[in-house]
């Protein structure tokens, strides 16, 4: 039996499931920005605090590298990369995870 294109491209497309970009496009931005906010929060609670501009980049830096490395070491970036897909990778916790899972893996 033969089918043409036009039968079979309908046989394809029963078989694909549906396209889910609408969703991770939003999960992405969701998780990215939520990141982005709570480093501005650092980065606001730090200004607060009086330290200079220079310690105030730094120290945000650092404490959302420090934070991504705790969440990686107990497996929740993970889930949450799962989740969101490149909304984790773009932020510099995107970084941290990718220092830390290697070493992670060569432990065990």
């Amino acid at each position: 039996m033969k089918t043409t294109a036009k039968e079979y491209g309908e046989i394809y497309r029963g078989y694909m499931p549906g396209s889910k970009a609408l969703r991770d496009c939003t999960a992405a931005f969701a998780v990215g920005g939520a990141i982005c906010v709570l480093g501005q929060l650092i980065q606001n609670a730090l200004k607060d605090a009086g330290l200079d501009k220079d310690a105030v980049a730094l120290l945000t830096s650092a404490s959302l590298i420090a934070l991504s490395g705790l969440l990686t070491g107990l497996g929740v970036y993970d889930k949450i990369a799962s989740f969101a897909g490149a909304g984790t990778l773009v932020p510099i916790t995107g970084f941290a995870n990718s220092v830390v899972s290697p070493a992670l893996e060569f432990k065990s």
